[in-house]
Formats: structure tokens, sequence, C-alpha cells
């Protein structure tokens, strides 16, 4: 199984992400799709990365996954460039014969990206403001689960 890793700038369908995922011999899918949210006067977000590094570090964290759990199929697309309230930023879809495998997989994924993924990301306010992005200290405690 290779996973399926996509950093892009368009949108896209879940949907149609966890059918691609339904194939022989799988008894589970289990996704998560993370949305931009509009806190605080949020107007929008932009993500920057370095498409290399990026890439790289989102292959070892799917791999790390793969190598942890009996998938059949995992798909982890990222989203980058600016967004705004409500748009979809990331998917994370794990196949596997057993609920158990796919449901910690799509974990695991999620809680490694919102801590070791290399984004940059800035938050552009409706009153003018802008700042960039650190990581929560909830997103490093989910991680820690992990290791």
């Amino acid at each position: 199984m290779t996973p399926d890793i996509r950093v892009q700038h368009e949108a896209f369908d879940p949907g149609v992400e966890c059918a691609r995922l339904e194939i022989d011999n799988v008894g589970a899918v289990a996704s998560f799709t993370g949305l931009v949210r509009g806190e605080g006067g949020l107007a929008a977000l932009t993500l920057e990365h370095y498409p290399a590094m990026t890439e790289d570090a989102l292959r070892r964290i799917a791999e790390d996954a793969a190598g942890r759990w009996s998938l059949a199929g995992l798909t982890v697309i990222h989203r980058v460039g600016r967004m705004t309230p409500g748009d979809r930023i990331v998917f994370v879809g794990a196949a596997s014969r057993h609920r158990g495998d796919a449901i910690d997989a799509m974990h695991f994924v999620i809680d490694w990206l919102k801590t070791d993924a290399p984004f940059w990301k800035r938050e552009e306010f409706a009153d003018g403001r802008s700042s960039w992005v650190e990581a929560r200290e909830g997103d490093i405690t989910q991680k820690k689960r992990w290791a």
C-alpha cells in the first residue's frame, strides 16, 4: 500500500476521497476533515510551505502510520494558499479490514500533522490584524500519546 499524499491549492471533496478508499477487502474507512475556523473575527488563513520538505514530511508520517497499522489505503490531503472560514483545509482517510486500525491510523496522522508538518500559518482578521500561528499545547499533548 502506497499512501496517497497531496499538497494542493485546490479544494477537495471528502466524500469522493472516502469513496476512493472503499476498495475490496476493506471493512472500515475512517476520515477526518479539518475546516478553517472563523473564531475571533478571522477573515482568512494563509498556509505557506516548501514543497519538497512538506511532501517528504507528510510521506514519512503516512509511512509511519502504514507501518504501525494494517491498512489497505491511506490518503492525506493538505491545502496551501489563502483560505477563508468554512473552507476545507485537511483530509486524512484510512482504510483497513478492521475499524480499529483505520481509526487509530487516521488519529495518528492528524495528530502528527498538527505538530510536525512544515506549514507556516498566518491568520488575517477583519480588523486588519494578522499574526503567525504557533503550535498549540493541546496539539502537542495529543501527539505525545503516540510516542
